[in-house]
């Protein structure tokens, strides 16, 4: 029934991007980047910290650096111990929660090669454990030996994260405006839409009214490390993280395919020009921009703004639910987050 959307030019590049990539370990989503952007006859750099990154010539001589952010890390797991038979105990990395995930296989991402185990929380035959789930109760069952998981270079600190079957994307829901699943956005869908930004910008022929940064950022699950290395070295005066948007119980947000813009985050008020900018681009390409306040959440810009490394900060991307788990967004989100952000960027950010 939903067959007329699956080649979506958006959701065909997420699901290309839905590829392993735990904080530390992003190279095989930067190795799809860049050869989209080599694709588009793009020229990219990778810097020290893995950051993928496009730079542009803007229309003003006079108008701030702009860089436009989207993290390709996940968050997981990592391994904390190698029990004596092959099993694993793992903790989390970044905000993952392991009730979130279930039982199932995932991928270990080992030096030498990937691995592919169980993860599992034991049997049910017994009194119900009072709290939920937690890492103390998990373990990946690997059905090898600690000296065959050396081999493969699995080893304490060795990252994992749901096996490439369980991502997605699924399409579902009402055929004239259906949703989409998938573990996870947080931030693929960042990163499809600077990539069609790019290939937008192309066609066009259009040029940014600022100079901008297009960059493609490493380990923001567990501190913005990439985004703040970007921000020291190039100095932005203006840092748009372009991600996502949860929807905990302490915000109205809807999934209604409008995006939405960050005001204020547990590490930052965002700037309230830029954020007026974008809503007001959103309300010229006929989308609007719901906003939110979050106070368990921070995002590549306000991690910038919070060690001083640019002056005006915003962040703007898809409402999802589940988040940080099997999530969903309206599908009709991937063209208006483009054409929001074309907008903005063609435009420029008030003084």
């Amino acid at each position: 029934m939903l067959t007329q959307y699956e080649q979506h030019p958006g959701l065909v590049l997420f699901a290309e991007l839905l590829v392993a990539a735990p904080s530390g370990r992003e190279q095989g989503v930067a190795a799809v980047i860049r050869q989209k952007l080599d694709e588009m006859g793009v020229a990219h750099e990778t810097d020290g910290a893995g950051n993928v990154l496009v730079q542009l010539n803007g229309r003003s001589a006079t108008a701030p650096l702009c860089c436009l952010a989207a993290h390709m890390d996940e968050i997981g797991m990592v391994v904390t111990r190698i029990l004596p038979n092959g099993t694993l105990q793992v903790e989390r990395s970044g905000g993952l929660f392991a009730w979130k995930l279930g039982e199932g296989p995932v991928e270990l991402l080992g030096d030498k090669t990937s691995v592919v185990g169980v993860l599992s929380m034991g049997s049910t035959h017994t009194a119900e454990r009072a709290g939920g789930v937690a890492w103390g109760d998990v373990r990946v069952l690997t059905g090898l030996t600690p000296a065959q998981l050396a081999e493969a270079g699995v080893r304490v600190g060795t990252t994992a994260v749901p096996v490439r079957a369980r991502r997605g994307p699924v399409l579902f829901g009402d055929p004239a405006d259906p949703l989409v699943g998938a573990w996870t956005f947080d931030d693929r869908l960042g990163c499809v839409t600077l990539l069609r930004l790019l290939q937008w910008l192309q066609q066009t022929g259009q040029e940014p009214f600022h100079p901008t940064v297009i960059a493609f950022t490493t380990q923001e699950e567990v501190g913005g490390i990439g985004a703040k290395w970007v921000a020291q070295k190039l100095q932005p005066e203006i840092f748009i993280a372009v991600d996502g948007a949860p929807i905990p119980p302490e915000t109205s947000l809807l999934l209604d395919g409008r995006p939405a813009a960050w005001s204020k985050d547990r590490l930052t008020h965002y700037d309230q020009r830029l954020l007026a900018d974008l809503s007001a681009a959103a309300e010229r390409v006929g989308t609007g921009l719901q906003t939110a306040v979050f106070t368990s959440a921070a995002s590549d810009a306000s991690l910038v703004a919070y060690s001083g490394l640019a002056a005006r900060v915003a962040c703007m991307g898809q409402v999802r639910e589940n988040s940080h788990g099997y999530e969903v967004a309206r599908l009709a989100v991937f063209d208006n987050m483009l054409h929001t952000l074309a907008e903005f960027v063609v435009t420029g950010a008030s003084k």
